[in-house]
């Protein structure tokens, strides 16, 4: 019986037209090399792959290609590094450069070298009247060759990984206190090693099988440039079986090297779903040997024995976000505002990541303005937690400590307590993608705490938590917070975590700040609509008349506390204030509009009400489930809305 999972489905078939020329393809490639393999003398293979000449020409194909690898592994890594992450002029002229040699014919690479590094080229001279040194006819001058035509697929094979590696984690690790050296080898490096790996092998077989270049500008000479490809050349000659042979053994070479490349290191860096991500870079929480930078020392314990060291920040930011911030050690700001209105801007402006805006930031009695975000003492906790996928949670959690030069011991003890802390420590001797999305974010925040910073940013440190968690992790890092001496800015979405968490509220709108008061202020009397709506309130804009607020989109709202006249205002108006009725309502309401209800959801022990009206704007009303059985209330109801004068509030905007 066939299996329902390998019935083909309509349309599965590939159309004639495009299988009969793909077939071709497949002929046309495969013909050359059955061509091998059928006129291959198997007897006479052995003798044919030991004799003396062939196994030199092996012995200087594997030298020229290795020393190749490793020249192109030193210039193509730092090039392919430059294309990816760094603007410049020139940039297109320079990629073209790098692949001028992937489609210049072999043999003219050769004359151009020659023209360059030959005796009478442009650098020959000196090389051989300074140095000594003479490249044509040279092994060196076969690696130089080798060089020339294989480092392309390094650096374009590099340079694609890298492209596809969010800056994020480097970014993150610099904000952790990491040279731009140490993210490089620590970080960089790892996560890139499939591409690297990929170009590295290609690299290594284009060199191996380099010919035209090789014969031009190095020569022919057994011993000296008379690789394995150049050996087939000089068998075709005299003994054509031979070279067959040996072109056999260059076969299964290249043959092997894409069959261990296809599929296995292949993937976007960081993907959860690519295994190399998971192992690349043994031991990589011991980074290189490079100076530490000077580390904070606010107190690391559980707090109340002894007074954390208080960092006071003054900022003045400018460009995209323009604001002046000023607070005392030990103050936790909640930045909110709708999307684009500047939030991230500020932070990666505070971190000095960003060209969009510049911060003139003083953190206690430094001025960090002109030092690299490595130096600055500002810890960032981005969205997605940014965890480095190729460490386990406790050395990401270690990462900054070490990076400060705090020994590997003592880092693991401390990364370990933190992570105890938040209730992940369980967790410690697991990688990223084996952590679900609430563990991996409470392990990115221990491991900006454990870094010791005097500056905290976290861009919506819970957003990935589900409820219960959300609530006990809020917990604790509102205890953590209440013990640090520095100041954090939390951008948050969610009003729980900017009531409970912060000691002020910073309005953002198109860079700009509308609002700079504690939570309760903020709650009470919000001067932005969005912010209003993220508190679950109706917001409406318009300008003040005497007795109320003339809508911007049209209709009236009487209130019992007026602003002058002219003035331009919003209305705030809880969702809990607005009463629904079927009937026109009879009594005090000032203000009542018929409506349809176009959407009920459920919130909690309540309903909530979208009402349309054609006389005021967009209305949400809250009624309990059994007001709305009472009622009859449904989709497409009709109904009647009413609003106290005093219920509605309006502040200037």
């Amino acid at each position: 019986m066939r299996r329902p999972g390998r019935r083909r489905t309509a349309g599965a078939r590939a159309p004639l037209l495009l299988t009969v020329p793909a077939l071709l393809a497949v002929a046309f490639l495969m013909l050359p090399l059955a061509g091998i393999l059928v006129r291959t003398s198997w007897g006479e293979l052995g003798a044919h792959l030991t004799a003396e000449a062939t196994t030199e020409a092996l012995r200087l194909s594997l030298l020229v290609s290795l020393w190749s690898l490793g020249l192109s592994l030193l210039l193509g890594v730092p090039l392919a590094w430059l294309l990816a992450r760094v603007p410049f002029p020139g940039k297109a002229f320079v990629r073209s450069l790098v692949l001028l040699p992937m489609v210049l014919p072999p043999t003219v690479g050769g004359v151009a070298l020659l023209l360059a590094f030959g005796r009478r080229g442009l650098l020959g001279p000196w090389l051989e009247d300074t140095f000594g040194v003479t490249l044509p006819f040279h092994t060196s001058g076969a690696v130089l060759a080798a060089t020339f035509v294989a480092m392309p697929f390094l650096v374009i094979s590099l340079e694609g990984a890298l492209g596809g590696l969010r800056p994020r984690y480097e970014e993150t690790a610099a904000s952790l206190g990491a040279s731009p050296v140490r993210v490089f080898l620590t970080v960089t490096l790892p996560m890139v090693a499939p591409g690297l790996i990929a170009g590295a092998a290609l690299t290594w077989a284009r060199a191996l099988g380099e010919f035209g270049a090789t014969i031009t500008f190095a020569g022919n000479l057994p011993g000296t440039t008379q690789t394995l490809p150049l050996q087939v050349y000089l068998l075709l000659q005299d003994s054509p079986e031979a070279a067959t042979s040996v072109s056999l053994l260059l076969l299964a070479i290249a043959m092997i090297v894409l069959i261990a490349l296809r599929g296995r290191w292949t993937g976007t860096p960081g993907d959860r779903r690519n295994p190399a991500s998971r192992t690349a870079a043994a031991r990589p929480d011991e980074p290189a040997a490079t100076v530490p930078d000077p580390l904070p020392e606010p107190a690391a314990d559980p707090p109340a024995k002894t007074a954390p060291e208080l960092w006071p920040l003054h900022a003045d930011v400018t460009g995209f976000t323009h604001l002046t911030l000023d607070a005392p050690g030990s103050t936790t700001i909640a930045v909110v505002g709708p999307n684009g209105a500047g939030k991230t801007t500020l932070l990666r402006a505070l971190l000095g990541l960003t060209p969009r805006a510049h911060a003139a930031l003083r953190l206690g009695d430094s001025d960090v303005t002109a030092l690299p975000p490595h130096r600055r003492g500002v810890a960032w906790v981005p969205q997605d937690g940014a965890l480095f996928p190729h460490l386990s949670a406790l050395a990401n959690t270690a990462y900054g400590l070490r990076a400060h030069g705090v020994p590997r011991s003592a880092a693991r003890r401390e990364a370990q307590d933190w992570l105890d802390r938040l209730g992940v420590g369980h967790l410690a001797h697991r990688r990223p993608a084996q952590l679900s999305g609430g563990q991996a974010q409470r392990v990115a925040l221990a491991r900006a705490l454990a870094a010791r910073p005097r500056l905290l940013l976290l861009d919506e440190p819970l957003a990935a938590l589900d409820q219960t968690t959300r609530a006990r992790v809020r917990h604790t890092l509102r205890r953590h917070l209440a013990d640090f001496g520095g100041v954090c800015l939390i951008v948050t979405h969610d009003p729980v975590e900017a009531v409970s968490l912060a000691d002020r509220v910073l309005v953002l709108e198109d860079g700009r700040v509308l609002q700079d008061e504690p939570p309760t202020e903020v709650t009470r009397h919000p001067r932005s609509p969005w912010v209003a709506r993220m508190l679950g309130r109706n917001a409406w804009p318009g300008t003040a008349t005497a007795d109320g607020l003339a809508l911007a989109g049209g209709g009236h709202l009487v209130v019992a506390e007026p602003l002058p006249a002219g003035t331009d205002a919003l209305a705030v108006i809880a969702p809990e204030a607005v009463s629904v009725h079927r009937e026109r309502p009879t009594g005090s309401p000032r203000n009542v509009w018929p409506g349809t209800v176009r959407e009920i959801t459920s919130g909690g022990s309540r309903l909530r009400l979208l009402i349309t009206s054609a006389e005021a704007p967009d209305l949400v009303a809250e009624i309990t489930p059994g007001a709305a059985a009472e009622l009859g209330i449904a989709d497409g109801s009709t109904v009647w809305t009413s609003v106290k004068a005093t219920e509605a509030t309006i502040v200037p905007l």
